[in-house]
């Protein structure tokens, strides 16, 4: 279950988002992926991308969900360590988050 928490900003700062997610690491991707839904429903901002990439299945063949059209940027914290990273916005269907695992 994800959760949302708001924080209410200061004047001069941004509003600040913190969500809840679950991932699944996965050490055949060579990306960061945010499902489409899931960015929408927690109202991530998405950058579209100015050149789209290909995305390929592991056999080759190109995937019918298209082309990753959108990204975005954020904090992503694991236990005391906090990264920021871009992450691209693709259909993942019941995952939320797959990130790269070394």
């Amino acid at each position: 279950m994800s959760t949302q928490t708001r924080s209410r900003p200061k004047s001069s700062q941004p509003k600040v988002l913190q969500v809840a997610v679950k991932v699944l690491l996965d050490s055949g991707t060579t990306r960061l992926f945010m499902d489409t839904q899931f960015a929408k429903e927690k109202r991530f901002k998405l950058e579209r991308l100015k050149n789209p990439l290909l995305v390929r299945n592991v056999d080759g063949t190109t995937n019918i969900g298209g082309a990753i059209m959108h990204q975005v940027e954020y904090n992503m914290f694991f236990k005391e360590h906090m990264e920021r990273v871009r992450i691209d916005i693709y259909n993942l269907g019941k995952k939320e988050v797959i990130l790269e695992m070394p």
